[in-house]
């Protein structure tokens, strides 16, 4: 398994957090937000790019920088 720690602008609340860990279960991922450092620890397997992480965040609506 993989771990990476994302840097995630717009999250501000329980939504942000359920909609974004939400869509890195759908994808085969786990993910933890951290509201107060705007940052997403993601645990996932090697069929997972960190681009397809990214874009499914970015799905959501939220700026992976």
């Amino acid at each position: 398994m993989n771990n990476t720690t994302l840097q995630v602008n717009g999250m501000s609340c329980q939504h942000c957090v359920n909609s974004i860990e939400g869509a890195l279960k759908e994808i085969g991922a786990s993910g933890k937000v951290n509201l107060k450092n705007n940052t997403v620890d993601v645990t996932y397997d090697n069929q997972l790019t960190i681009e397809r992480i990214k874009e499914a965040i970015e799905e959501q609506g939220y700026d992976v920088l």
